[in-house]
C-alpha cells in the first residue's frame, strides 16, 4: 500500500496533527503567497526587470517551501522513505494531488529564484556553473512564471482541501478553508517579501510596488475576515455538534490564541499601525516593519487555531 493511501485512511480515523504540520502550513502559505504576489505584480505592471520585491519574494518562497518540506519529511513515520510518496500516486487522494503539485512547484520556484538573481550570480565566480542553466532556460521564463503562479495558489489551497476531509471535526470540515488559506497566505507572504525587499534589497517604502501592495492589504484582510465569519456562522447555526465546536471561539486556551493572535495582532495590529504612520520617516519605518510582523504572526496563529482548536471538538 502506498503512503498516500495510508494517509487517506488516517484522515477517516481523525488522527491528530502534530506540530510539524502546523509549521508546514505556515511555511507553505508564505511561500505560495509571496511568489504569487510578486508574479502577479510583474504581469500586471508589465515588468521585465528583477525588482527588489521580486527578488525578495523569490528568495522567501524558495527558503520557506524547502523548510516546509523538511517538516513534512520529519513528520513521516519513516523519513528515509519519503521518496515513496514521490513515486506512488493515488489520484483519488488529495494528498497525492498535492504531492504532484509540490513536485512541480519546488524546482520551478528554484528556477524562478535563479532568474531573479541572475545579475548577482554573474558576479560570483563560484556560482558560474549556474549560468548555462539560466541562459538555456531564459526563453521559457514567462511560461514558468505562469505555471508557478497557478501552482502557488494550489500549494496555498491544497492543505485546506486536505484537512477539510477530516469529517469528524466541524471547524476543519468546511469548504471555506482552502479560500481562507489562500487569502491568509497572500497576506503573510506579501508582508514577508515587503520587509525583506526594504531591508535587504533597498526597496523604497513608498515605491510604486509598495503602494500597490499597501492598497491590496485591506481587501485581502477583509476577505480573511469574511471567510472566518462564514466558518463561525456555519458552526453557530449548525447541528448540536457544530454548535459545540463553535465554543472554540470563546472557551479555552485556543480562544485566546484566536482573539489575541488572529484578531488582535493579525487584524487590529496592522490597522492601528496604519493610523500611527506619520510624515516622520523613522516612525513610518517602524510602523512598516511592525505591520509586517503582525501580519505574519496573525497568519501563524490562524493556522494553529484551525489545526488544534479544530481537533478539540469531534462529532
Amino acid at each position: 500500500m502506498d503512503g498516500s493511501m495510508e494517509f487517506t485512511m488516517g484522515l477517516s480515523d481523525g488522527i491528530a496533527w502534530p506540530w510539524p504540520i502546523a509549521v508546514y502550513l505556515f511555511f507553505a502559505g508564505i511561500s505560495g503567497g509571496a511568489i504569487a504576489t510578486a508574479i502577479f505584480i510583474r504581469f500586471y505592471k508589465g515588468q521585465t526587470e528583477n525588482t527588489p520585491f521580486y527578488k525578495a519574494a523569490a528568495l522567501i518562497s524558495f527558503v520557506t517551501i524547502s523548510l516546509g518540506m523538511l517538516c513534512l519529511v520529519l513528520d513521516l513515520t519513516n523519513p528515509l522513505f519519503f521518496w515513496r510518496i514521490l513515486v506512488y500516486y493515488n489520484l483519488n487522494s488529495v494528498m497525492s494531488i498535492g504531492v504532484i503539485a509540490l513536485t512541480a512547484y519546488i524546482p520551478l520556484v528554484a528556477l524562478i529564484t535563479l532568474f531573479a538573481f541572475e545579475d548577482e550570480i554573474r558576479k560570483i565566480p563560484a556560482l558560474g556553473m549556474l549560468l548555462p542553466v539560466i541562459d538555456k532556460l531564459k526563453g521559457v521564463r514567462r511560461p514558468c512564471e505562469v505555471a508557478v503562479l497557478i501552482l502557488a495558489m494550489a500549494v496555498c489551497a491544497y492543505t485546506g482541501f486536505l484537512i477539510s476531509a477530516l469529517i469528524r471535526f466541524p471547524i476543519i470540515n468546511t469548504s471555506v478553508l482552502p479560500a481562507l488559506f489562500i487569502a491568509s497566505g497572500i497576506s503573510a507572504g506579501a508582508a514577508s517579501a515587503k520587509m525583506l525587499a526594504v531591508s535587504m534589497f533597498k526597496e523604497e517604502m513608498h515605491s510604486q510596488d509598495m503602494k500597490l501592495l499597501h492598497g491590496a492589504e485591506w481587501p485581502i484582510m477583509a476577505a480573511e475576515i469574511l471567510f472566518i465569519f462564514m466558518i463561525a456562522m456555519s458552526l453557530f447555526t449548525g447541528n448540536a455538534g457544530m454548535q459545540s465546536a463553535f465554543s472554540a471561539f470563546h472557551i479555552g486556551d485556543w480562544a485566546g490564541v484566536f482573539w489575541l493572535g488572529v484578531v488582535g495582532v493579525g487584524f487590529c495590529g496592522p490597522l492601528l499601525l496604519n493610523f500611527a504612520t506619520s510624515k516622520r520617516v523613522s516612525h513610518s519605518a517602524q510602523a512598516f516593519y511592525a505591520s509586517g510582523v503582525c501580519a505574519v504572526t496573525g497568519m501563524m496563529c490562524l493556522r494553529l487555531f484551525i489545526i488544534y482548536a479544530g481537533q478539540n471538538f469531534a462529532i
